[in-house]
């Protein structure tokens, strides 16, 4: 996150503003997915692209399979991502109900596990019973307590599955697409289209990668270059394993 000046860290440190944002229920953020899935695209069209290339197959097999790999990839890690999130609130609400249980089956059981807890932590005797008995009174505040502190739930913004998904997948198709592009000018010769690829790929990686960096106040310079690197290692793999198994198997393109 981009760091705040003392005057706004002043002012957002007013009682009454904290009081108004400790109410508002904490925001889900897809930035993540959208990072993962636009790094994830571009690795696996140019990946083949590369692949397709180095095995000495014409252009048009390397832009069928480039966007076959695109849809088919695309929709998996939108599936996955989706099923990820709701797993982790179908968890979450498991352990929830779980509690709830608890407390309705042994009370006292469940008020002992938060007197430990807080034990623990360093509090005891009659501040130790205030905050027991503070927190018991509150049924939504013991189980939240639980969850936290012995499962480690802690309270965040509920994941939106779909949000997620779409967030992971609008990324990865839109990013996936730029390395594919250069293929679509036939009158190019192929390594021109190749040499473009490579270029549009470089931008991406580098961009996402400073992106990211930029949301989170890190340096971006840094995180550009290790994006690119990571991408680049991940598609040069791809062509030498191609060019390889071309040789291997005396392929002389299609």
């Amino acid at each position: 996150m981009k760091k705040a000046s003392f005057e706004d860290l002043t002012r957002a440190h007013d009682p009454a503003v904290i009081r108004k944002r400790l109410q508002q229920a904490p925001k889900p953020q897809n930035i993540s997915d959208a990072v993962l899935g636009g790094i994830d695209g571009c690795v696996t069209t140019f990946a083949v692209v590369s692949a397709a290339v180095g095995a000495g197959f014409p252009p048009s097999v390397a832009l069928i399979l480039g966007f076959a790999n695109l849809i088919a990839d695309g929709f998996s890690m939108a599936v996955s991502t989706y099923e990820s999130n709701k797993a982790k609130q179908e968890y979450a609400q498991s352990l929830r109900d779980m509690e709830e249980e608890h407390i309705d089956i042994i009370p006292e059981g469940e008020r002992e596990e938060i007197r430990q807890i807080f034990a623990n932590k360093g509090f005891k005797d009659d501040v130790l019973e205030k905050i027991v008995s503070i927190i018991c009174e509150d049924r939504k505040l013991w189980v939240d307590t639980m969850l936290i502190e012995e499962h480690g739930i802690h309270h965040q913004a509920d994941p939106n599955p779909f949000g997620a998904a779409w967030a992971t997948f609008v990324a990865f198709i839109l990013i996936g697409t730029m390395p594919l592009l250069p293929f679509l000018a036939t009158s190019l010769p192929m390594n021109q289209q190749f040499a473009i690829s490579t270029v549009l790929a470089a931008i991406m990686f580098f961009l996402i990668g400073m992106l990211k960096s930029l949301l989170f106040d890190q340096p971006y310079i840094f995180s550009g270059i290790r994006t690119l690197l990571n991408g680049g290692t991940a598609a040069a793999l791809a062509f030498f394993t191609g060019y390889l198994l071309r040789e291997v198997f005396g392929v002389a393109g299609i």
